[in-house]
């Protein structure tokens, strides 16, 4: 009976930790095929989101940027990717995705003062400093006793000229 049992199983397909592995010959097993990502199930595009933010919190900003933006396929509009996602593209020196994905978050939400600092930041990277200074001074009107925020606009200085 040993030579019938499938390596890695036992007599009751079970491998060695206990979990029923099932018949992997059978292809009507729905353990073998992938769950399908479903445009109406937020908890795949949470998962998604989960998995972004722990690719972006160990620096690997461009693959959290693939991961974060299929989240936002799946759940459109919401600020709460197009932050993380915003801040990737960023971070990865994607500045036009981060400006139009900050962007997104402003329709989303126009109060965000993150938004606001993180539009004014990407603008500014990228040569467009009057239209970035004006988002960061949104910043710090929307949340005064941002330290980064105020720091953000001290560091373009100068009397408001575009920067060449």
């Amino acid at each position: 009976m040993d030579d019938e049992t499938p390596a890695g199983r036992d007599e009751s397909g079970h491998d060695e930790s206990g979990h029923d592995v099932g018949d992997e010959n059978d292809p009507h097993d729905p353990r073998d095929r992938p769950a399908p990502l479903d445009a109406g199930d937020p908890e795949s595009a949470y998962e998604l989101l989960q998995r972004g933010l722990a690719l972006a919190a160990q620096r690997h900003h461009a693959q959290a940027s693939v991961v974060l933006a299929r989240a936002d396929g799946l759940e459109p509009g919401r600020g709460s990717i197009l932050e993380p996602l915003g801040r990737a593209y960023f971070m990865s020196g994607q500045l036009e995705r981060a400006r139009e994905t900050f962007e997104a978050l402003l329709a989303v939400d126009p109060s965000s003062h993150y938004g606001h600092y993180a539009l004014g930041r990407s603008l500014v990277r990228l040569g467009r400093v009057d239209e970035g200074r004006t988002h960061l001074r949104l910043a710090v009107a929307l949340a005064p006793g941002s330290r980064l925020y105020r720091g953000g606009l001290n560091r373009l200085g100068g009397a408001g000229e575009e920067r060449r």
